[in-house]
């Protein structure tokens, strides 16, 4: 997320150099300790502790201004691939952590499981889809959250419409689920540990490489990312900005962690369906006749406090909003140029659908995918990328910047 009005959030400068949020501050952390409190009551300590790890995650997101969006956009318009190179970073210390532990089928002694989806026409389409709306809607899945908590209004938007999305392509998924595919492949069972673990940090390698031979031949040289200072005096690790390797390796060992307490790695967008079906139930729609709902009805009835995808993702917005105002930055901009807001409904929109027809978001189908040694992680890298390439074509008829130079950024 570029545009002025969708990077409000993390672009906005604090009135002083020393100054900070306090309200803001001070309505996050009592919310936090509330909800953390409460789901140490309700649910148990697990439960509690996935609330705190969806927390630092929302601050490793906005301190860090990880943008799987902007740094994909940035590398297809200028070939500059310092975000790209974070991302390969993230994935092979991923792997390193969870294949063994996938692998051996435990972690600390409890089960845990990959998140391993069929490969087929439906993730190749949602995820294709997926990435037009990362760039039009100004953000990915993670993306969303930490912008909202971090006062981008426009994110709002891109938000609500991402759980419409979400919920509607819940009611077509069977459709899309009868199209050609092939069961779900798990490279570290198929292959084993040692020949998955060495073929994808082969793979993460080449990437890289190739980014670093597309950015010396545009531009002579590698570009880094200009990273302005902290306040004099103030630990960049609570003030930001984080560079981009301390993003990557604090969110793989924050999924690390979701690993050990959930059983199975971290993801974001089967909540926003959640909250979706749930909104439409409140209106009268027969949710849980849908074949989607009826395989997971307790879910649908249940608290949404007992759904840890929901826990995290709220989470991750208090986590943010405390980030933001420690930083100075929660700076809310209630003015969106209408193009722009009909780029986060329709970018929104895409999300959404294509998130639940590709089996997850950047997070839970890449991220997590790929490091769960899912092969349809894989091929949601690949359609989502060219998605993304098609999407950053559509930004200026909306009004939003192609930028061509990396920076700190919202998404």
């Amino acid at each position: 997320m570029s545009s002025s009005s969708a990077s409000a959030a993390v672009k906005a400068a604090p009135p002083s150099p020393s100054a900070y949020n306090a309200r803001p501050l001070a309505i996050a952390l009592v919310l936090i300790a509330i909800g953390i409190a409460y789901l140490q009551a309700t649910v148990g300590p697990k439960q509690a502790a996935l609330a705190g790890v969806g927390a630092l995650l929302g601050v490793a997101l906005y301190h860090a201004a990880f943008g799987f969006t902007s740094a994909w956009r940035v590398f297809i318009a200028d070939r500059r691939g310092a975000g790209l190179r974070a991302q390969m970073v993230m994935l092979a210390v991923g792997v390193l952590l969870f294949f063994p532990a996938l692998a051996d089928g435990t972690l600390f002694g409890n089960k845990v499981v990959g998140l391993v989806s069929p490969v087929g026409v439906s993730v190749a389409f949602g995820a294709f889809i997926f990435g037009i709306g990362m760039q039009l809607g100004g953000g990915c899945a993670s993306g969303t959250l930490y912008t909202v908590g971090g006062g981008s209004t426009r994110m709002i938007v891109t938000l609500a419409a991402f759980i419409v999305g979400s919920v509607v392509a819940t009611a077509h998924l069977p459709w899309w689920e009868s199209l050609p595919h092939i069961k779900p492949v798990s490279l570290v069972k198929v292959w084993g540990l040692w020949p998955a673990l060495i073929a994808n940090l082969v793979l993460f390698a080449a990437i890289g490489a190739f980014t670093l031979w597309a950015e010396k031949r545009r531009h002579g040289r590698v570009v880094g990312v200009p990273m302005t200072r902290s306040a004099k005096g103030t630990p960049a690790l609570l003030r930001g900005p984080w560079p981009p390797l301390w993003g990557a390796l604090a969110l793989v060992l924050l999924n690390y962690a979701t690993l050990a307490l959930a059983g199975r790695p971290w993801g974001v967008t089967s909540a926003f369906a959640l909250w979706g079906a749930k909104a439409f139930m409140a209106l009268g729609v027969d949710v849980a006749s849908w074949p989607y709902w009826a395989k997971q009805v307790n879910v649908l009835n249940a608290p949404v406090t007992q759904d840890v995808t929901s826990v995290m993702d709220i989470g991750i917005i208090l986590g943010a909003l405390a980030a933001a105002s420690i930083a100075g930055k929660f700076a809310p901009v209630w003015k969106i140029p209408v193009r722009s807001l009909i780029a986060a409904v329709v970018g929104g929109l895409l999300l959404g659908y294509g998130a639940r027809l590709a089996y997850g978001c950047n997070i839970g189908a890449y991220f997590s995918g790929i490091i769960s040694g899912s092969l349809h992680g894989w091929l949601w890298l690949v359609a989502a990328f060219f998605g993304n390439v098609f999407g950053t074509r559509l930004r200026p008829l909306f009004g939003l910047e192609v930028e061509t130079t990396p920076r700190e950024t919202g998404c």
